[in-house]
């Protein structure tokens, strides 16, 4: 089961030349962050442009439950009339947070400093993630926890009643323990600091001064010190928020290994704590350019444009590269079955804790189509015999995990045998429009019976 409804197989074919326009959802990240930080404005804020999937439309729906209007005025145009830092109300019922990960923990971090008690839930798949790494520097805030077994979920998080500011250094790069220890800081008196060893995606922090929080960056040793100072009162805003690079990256990687294909992905965000997948494709000779490079709502943008590129070769992708591309990694390791040589990508360990494991997922899905693959706690690697050399013919496990099912079917696109997924339903957590989009640019994916 999905935790979406019945398992919906679907098979990918090799496809011929892509071409076209791929029109991608909004940014995730962006719009997560928008619905709450909207929710602890005072006054409304306008949201265009946001991602109507279904980890987003949970986190409307929470932001609704602690007392915030949220009203969808047409697609992708919303607003929020927030009830200011503090004042959340106590939700009366449970809180599913569906599939998202990065759902619950910035929620938990919104209202962990407001004395009230939320209790938390999500699909299977999320009730299998540990919450540990965001609820031990959330309790430090005085803030009281009871979940399962493994910090997990169901969980009730009680508020604190008088919250003090803490000093915490993030102990794994993570920009959801960073994020919710900054939202949590909102309410605290005084000021927060996070120290962080290595960066990692700084949506929040650009959102949170957009919103008129004071909030100031240091460089400290090799990493950075993030200190906000607490309890202001924050500035509704208008927020277009960019196309979501993490999405791009399907129909990107899907023209770099399809013969004679020639794609134009516009509007990107290329913030650089999100633009390594970029870097890492163009190391490995990719034909992948940035079209009318700008700036928009603060986020740098541009428009991608990736044709086939059969030189690509495999490379050693370092590790401190991870924190900007590693959502990435599934449809790379796809990228690098087409190159020519090993691809060794380093410093992946937090990917046996997002969704699946989607270091074992990928190794699993690879090897099953004829890929040669090794995995280590810490590291993947992929050998890859060139362009058009995956033989495909197999059927593979989505594992409850959008994006292992999507960068599965994108390997289907340019193997000798078609390829098969045993349940694509939770694509509609994050890229709802990935079939339909897909499709348009000449892919061949057909839902297949069980």
């Amino acid at each position: 089961m999905s935790g979406h409804g019945d398992p919906i197989p679907m098979t990918a074919h090799k496809a011929q030349a892509l071409s076209g326009t791929a029109e991608v959802p909004g940014d995730k990240s962006v719009s997560h962050r928008a619905l709450i930080l909207g929710a602890l404005a005072v006054g409304e804020t306008k949201i265009t442009g946001l991602l109507e999937g279904q980890d987003v439309l949970d986190t409307a729906k929470a932001m609704r439950s602690f007392g915030a209007e949220v009203v969808q005025h047409e697609p992708g145009s919303w607003s929020v009339h927030g009830v200011g830092v503090g004042g959340f109300a106590e939700p009366d019922d449970v809180i599913d947070c569906g599939n998202s990960g990065t759902g619950v923990r910035l929620i938990m971090g919104a209202m962990a400093t407001t004395p009230i008690t939320a209790t938390f839930t999500g699909d299977a798949s999320l009730r299998k993630r540990p919450m540990g790494r965001v609820t031990d520097p959330l309790s430090l805030f005085g803030t009281q926890t009871i979940g399962r077994s493994g910090g997990r979920l169901p969980m009730t998080i009680v508020g604190a009643e008088d919250p003090i500011p803490i000093l915490y250094e993030v102990p794994v790069p993570s920009a959801q323990v960073k994020s919710a220890i900054l939202l949590a800081g909102l309410n605290a008196p005084g000021q927060t600091v996070v120290y962080e060893a290595e960066a990692t995606r700084d949506h929040t922090e650009r959102m949170l001064r957009g919103f008129g929080a004071s909030l100031k960056i240091e460089a400290a040793g090799k990493g950075h010190t993030i200190t906000l100072d607490g309890q202001p009162e924050l500035e509704p805003q208008t927020i277009v928020v960019p196309r979501d690079p993490s999405s791009a990256a399907f129909p990107v990687c899907a023209a770099l290994i399809v013969e004679g294909s020639d794609v134009l992905v516009p509007g990107i965000g290329l913030n650089p704590t999100r633009a390594g997948l970029f870097e890492t494709l163009r190391e490995m000779g990719a034909d992948l350019t940035y079209e009318n490079e700008r700036v928009e709502g603060g986020e740098p943008v541009a428009d991608l444009r990736a044709k086939y590129s059969a030189d690509m070769k495999g490379i050693e992708v370092p590790a401190e590269r991870a924190p900007s591309m590693i959502d990435e990694y599934p449809i790379l390791s796809v990228v690098a079955a087409n190159a020519t040589g090993k691809t060794v990508m380093r410093g992946v360990k937090e990917l046996r804790v997002k969704e699946s494991d989607r270091i074992d997922a990928m190794a699993s899905g690879l090897a099953v189509c004829g890929v040669g693959v090794e995995e280590e706690d810490d590291v993947f690697i992929v050998d890859g015999k060139g362009p058009g050399s995956v033989p495909g013919g197999a059927t593979c496990e989505s594992r409850l995990d959008h994006r292992i099912a999507m960068s599965l079917l994108i390997c289907g696109l340019a193997s000798e045998k078609p390829v098969s997924v045993d349940d694509v339903g939770p694509i509609a957590t994050s890229f709802p429009i990935f079939e339909s989009l897909m499709e348009e640019l000449g892919a061949k994916l057909e839902r297949t019976a069980e």
